[in-house]
């Protein structure tokens, strides 16, 4: 991930904004790419070394430099020019903040929430590029890592910084912020994602609040309105708020920005329109599941106040694609069995929508679901698994597979509403899985593979997809 930096910065300016000890010349220009990954290193870029589980990037600091890169930012000496730090995630940190100050007319929206952040930023930076050169994170680079190497992507010709905050505790986002101070703030939802961490809902929402508490007053909070927990920090912010949501003419409280008369087509893609104080639009969006409409809702809350028009930001999003992978790709093989691959990520909220999008894509033929494990949900996991599991019983599905020990509680849920035998399996691993399913798979049937990343089943949809050709 990178771009170059706002300006050209000496070794000797990185040392003195990181607070470290220089080893190479000190007048030596970093003008190309800060990245974390010795392979992407190239000329004039600056390679940050982190020492990990499986690799230490100390150990190819000499092949950075060798691939271009001026020097590294390390915790210890390395054989190659560099700036030595304490703490390179906070080097890093210190390097964005001095980055995104020295633009004071950078317009910089933060993105927060339990689900939907990757897809709402990405149709944010989209509708954003229609005003201008923009900067957001690829995937989901989030974290105290992603969030100031994606800053130091900007440069001088950047108009918009367009952001993605996650949080695994209180205080994070609040120090995210601080890298990169929002005008603009996005809450889309408090849900159960990393519930083991937070302790519950209530401190979830604490954490995410903290997007609109950094917001200065002259800038806007948007916040769904059909959900208590991100309403209820209207109180906890200076900027002006605007509401997000989809229209419920019985809802005490109507959205500034919403959308009405949702429908979705065959695959599920949905088409509404979008209502703002401005006036009305239509909107057809490529993206898959009802659950995306509320995202497309934000984003253009956040365009709004950019100051993108409701032509363009219907036609904007219209015309929207899904930049990050293994999130709702629908594929149809040659077959007539179609795949979702939604392997990227998986909490409770997120399973649901995936599941809904399922039932409505099986319309008329037979949904199965490859379910892995939700991870981060503390004592409350297997709680939520035999939630998610009665959900899936009531979904009218032909199968549901459970892949791995962790995800088995999955099917105790689902038993407890419908009397599943062989169509609701236990599976070790992604190989069983797919041998599973492989065989009972007929043109109309629909496959759903969803999981937490670290069950590792985007492999598996990709195997399924390409099935027909084999």
């Amino acid at each position: 991930m990178g771009g170059e930096p706002v300006i050209p910065l000496s070794l000797a300016q990185i040392a003195q904004i990181t607070g470290g000890q220089l080893t190479g010349p000190p007048e030596a220009l970093v003008t190309g790419e800060v990245v974390i990954d010795s392979r992407r290193a190239g000329p004039g870029g600056l390679f940050a070394a982190l020492a990990g589980e499986r690799s230490d990037g100390h150990d190819f600091a000499a092949a950075a430099v060798a691939a271009g890169a001026v020097a590294v930012l390390a915790t210890r000496p390395v054989e190659a020019p560099a700036v030595l730090v304490p703490n390179v995630p906070a080097a890093l940190a210190a390097l964005a903040a001095f980055v995104a100050d020295a633009l004071p007319a950078l317009r910089i929206a933060g993105i927060t929430g339990s689900s939907g952040k990757t897809s709402t930023k990405d149709l944010t930076a989209q509708l954003a590029e229609r005003l201008g050169p923009t900067v957001a994170p690829a995937g989901s680079f989030n974290n105290e890592l992603g969030h100031p190497l994606t800053v130091l992507r900007v440069d001088a010709t950047t108009q918009n910084l367009v952001l993605e905050l996650s949080a695994r505790g209180v205080g994070h986002i609040a120090y995210l912020c601080r890298i990169a101070p929002p005008r603009y703030g996005a809450v889309l939802n408090v849900g159960h994602a990393h519930e083991g961490e937070f302790g519950g809902l209530d401190q979830i929402a604490q954490a995410k609040g903290e997007l609109v508490e950094a917001l200065p007053a002259g800038g806007a909070a948007i916040l769904n309105a059909d959900d208590p927990r991100v309403l209820a920090m209207a109180a906890r912010t200076a900027a002006r708020v605007v509401t997000f949501g989809v229209d419920d003419p019985t809802a005490p409280i109507q959205a500034d920005i919403r959308a009405a008369d949702v429908r979705l087509d065959d695959l599920g893609r949905p088409s509404f329109t979008l209502l703002t104080p401005e006036g009305q639009a239509a909107v057809t969006l490529r993206l898959h599941g009802a659950h995306t409409v509320p995202d497309a809702v934000a984003a253009a809350a956040l365009a709004r106040e950019l100051g993108l028009g409701l032509a363009d930001i219907a036609d904007g999003l219209s015309a929207a694609v899904a930049r990050s992978r293994w999130r709702m790709e629908v594929r149809r093989r040659d077959d007539g069995v179609t795949v979702i691959n939604d392997a990227y990520n998986a909490n409770p909220e997120s399973v649901r929508a995936a599941l809904q999008a399922l039932r409505h894509l099986a319309a008329g033929g037979r949904g199965f679901a490859i379910l892995g494990h939700m991870a981060e949900l503390g004592d409350t996991s297997r709680v939520r698994h035999e939630e998610i599991g009665e959900f899936a019983a009531q979904a009218d599905l032909a199968g549901l597979i459970a892949v791995g020990p962790e995800a088995e509680p999955l099917l105790a849920g689902a038993r407890r509403i419908r009397s599943w035998t062989g169509e609701a399996l236990a599976v070790p691993d992604g190989d069983a899985a797919l041998d599973a399913v492989s065989n009972q798979l007929k043109p109309g049937d629909v496959v759903l593979v969803k999981a937490s990343r670290a069950a590792h089943l985007e492999g598996l949809a990709a195997e399924l997809i390409e099935g027909a050709a084999q």
